[in-house]
């Protein structure tokens, strides 16, 4: 837990990589809080990818023990990712885009994301048709678009939350 100071307030961190590292500062003290209070061994990973803070906690002990922390189709992830946000931004003042990754979870389920997008896009570009996908988060719905993208098609989502899919368009 942090003793409610930062150590550069948002407003005078002007550079983004140095606001992205203070996020994730912020993000590393929060969750190695929990754990301690969890009573959990994991390591935290800090970097900035794709201009948000990314943190990952991984544990050299095998990852069973962090598994409680990723859940059911990482739910429980997901919800550990929108507290920490809140920490930053209670500590920070801004909203925080951070991404939150356990036990590679999300790293997992990028590649396997992104094989499906470029699976779908093969399909779209064989068959002429649009290709729909099943409902998924917007974490995995941008996975899959940058799939496609790289894939040279197009893609949009269509739908409501939670029930928000991708559809794959031909050339």
């Amino acid at each position: 837990m942090t003793d409610g100071t930062t150590t550069a307030p948002a407003a005078e961190a002007g550079d983004t990589l140095t606001r992205l590292e203070q996020e994730g500062e912020i993000a590393a003290d929060y969750l190695e809080g929990l754990l301690d209070i969890a009573d959990l061994d994991g390591d935290i990973d800090m970097d900035v990818e794709a201009d948000r803070a990314a943190v990952s906690i991984i544990s050299d002990s095998g990852s069973r023990d962090l598994q409680k922390l990723v859940g059911r189709d990482g739910e429980v992830l997901e919800a550990l990712q929108e507290l920490t946000r809140l920490a930053v931004h209670r500590e920070t003042g801004d909203r925080s885009r951070l991404m939150l990754d356990i036990a590679g979870y999300r790293a997992q389920k990028r590649a396997e994301l992104s094989e499906i997008g470029a699976k779908a896009a093969a399909e779209a570009k064989s068959s002429g048709e649009p290709v729909k996908l099943k409902p998924m988060t917007p974490f995995e719905r941008k996975v899959v678009h940058d799939a496609v993208k790289s894939a040279g098609l197009r893609s949009e989502s269509e739908g409501e939350e939670p029930q928000r899919f991708v559809v794959v368009l031909p050339a």
